[in-house]
């Protein structure tokens, strides 16, 4: 795989995510615990053997940029190894920001140019799957294709999220459609792509629109030999607040598919580049925990029910906490109740503090498409105040304090504290 080159797509701005992505870029957001989204797909290029990855970033991506290092936590620093680092780059008045997926890939050829290769590797940073590179391929130098895109079915009623593919019975794709209102195959795209390095830039430097999925594909079936690829296994697109909140669920599922030790993710457990190794997690003689993923550092002392617990989290006694996921660092006082809750890292959880707790078919007034189901998020690093009741599909911003809380500390369903 010295001979394919890979570009990992991680800029965009991942707004369904909601205040998840107020100060990181979307695959940057931690997952089950240990991770980071973009680990699955950085885990996936390293043991596959690639030898360059080129991380495209953009929006926020400080936290990003520190996660990923120098690669080395993926093996893929050295001298023959790499992962680097591609910003927008900077016009004569102001950036240049990536204005879709072809055009990031193509303000970048310059990189493709420097470093030759006979296939380009387009992946996205914002997906939990295991995936095989090498398969992918050879599958597309045994068709001779000049286009490959990996693909698996999806429930019809989900297919107007992608782009669908029309194929014949030697998996040539002969049509086309992004986001169909109404499509004629369930067979949908990963955003996962390969390409014949000579192929990628011609195309490129004709076509000017944006975007692979929108324009580039299209315009590929007109003139190149275009093969679908069939995945079959466990993959999701994490994009939205529902999405992430049941992939994470799903670790707890030993039927999902979702099993990262097994796949052997790898992750970056050296943040600032301190050694910051937790001790193990310790469970009091009044903790409790059932079906749940709890990492090194916490502490439990109350109830953890079919949840996920990033490291340094602190439940104490009294507590209960149901269906959530808890990110680092976070404390949970004691008789406080948590459920359906997404809570970002640092997080004060006052005593008796009710959250989650109401009617899930109010959603949220600001965000309606983000919330409602009954799910309600906490931003980093804000305080819950003790005795406080917070309902469903809530959102409490970064940093909001007691000041910020109506009267009597009440949040009713579908509401959203500001700082």
């Amino acid at each position: 795989m010295r001979d394919v080159l890979a570009f990992l797509l991680a800029g965009g701005v991942g707004s369904r995510l909601n205040i998840l992505v107020r100060k990181r870029a979307k695959p940057a957001v931690p997952f089950g615990g240990i991770y980071r989204i973009i680990d699955f797909t950085l885990s996936n290029a390293a043991n596959s053997d690639l030898s360059c990855v080129a991380v495209l970033t953009q929006y926020k991506p400080l936290s990003l940029m520190d996660h990923i290092g120098d690669g080395s936590a993926w093996d893929l620093s050295g001298r023959t190894r790499e992962v680097r680092i591609l910003p927008p780059k900077t016009g004569e008045k102001e950036w240049d920001w990536y204005k879709g997926t072809a055009d990031a890939v193509r303000q970048n050829l310059d990189f493709v140019l420097q470093r030759p290769s006979k296939e380009v590797l387009i992946l996205s940073g914002d997906h939990v799957y295991h995936m095989d590179y090498r398969k992918l391929v050879a599958f597309h130098r045994a068709r001779e294709a000049q286009v490959t895109v990996a693909m698996m079915p999806v429930p019809w009623e989900e297919t107007h999220h992608f782009g669908i593919a029309i194929t014949d019975e030697e998996d040539r794709i002969i049509d086309w459609e992004e986001k169909p209102a109404k499509a004629r195959s369930n067979l949908a795209s990963m955003g996962v792509y390969v390409f014949d390095t000579s192929y990628l830039i011609d195309v490129l430097k004709r076509v000017p629109q944006e975007d692979f999925g929108m324009h580039i594909l299209p315009q590929a079936l007109k003139e190149a030999r275009v093969y679908a690829y069939r995945f079959e296994g466990y993959w999701r697109d994490v994009g939205t607040l529902e999405a992430y909140f049941q992939a994470n669920m799903d670790l707890l599922r030993e039927d999902s598919g979702l099993d990262p030790e097994a796949w052997g993710t790898m992750t970056n457990v050296m943040p600032h580049g301190l050694v910051a190794d937790w001790p193990p997690a310790q469970v009091l003689c009044t903790g409790q925990v059932e079906d749940s993923v709890v990492s090194p550092g916490c502490l439990i002392g109350g109830l953890v029910r079919r949840s996920v617990l990033s490291p340094g989290v602190v439940v104490e006694e009294g507590a209960e906490v149901e269906d959530c996921i808890i990110m680092h660092e976070t404390f949970v006082s004691r008789g406080a109740k948590l459920k359906r809750v997404i809570i970002d890292k640092k997080v004060f959880i006052g005593e008796k503090a009710q959250v989650g707790f109401g009617d899930p078919g109010v959603v949220n007034r600001k965000f309606p498409k983000h919330l409602f189901s009954g799910l309600t998020v906490i931003g980093k690093e804000a305080h819950v105040p003790g005795g406080s009741q917070v309902g469903t599909n809530c959102v409490l911003y970064p940093e909001v304090r007691v000041e910020d809380y109506p009267p009597r500390l009440v949040v009713p369903d579908g509401e959203t504290i500001e700082k």
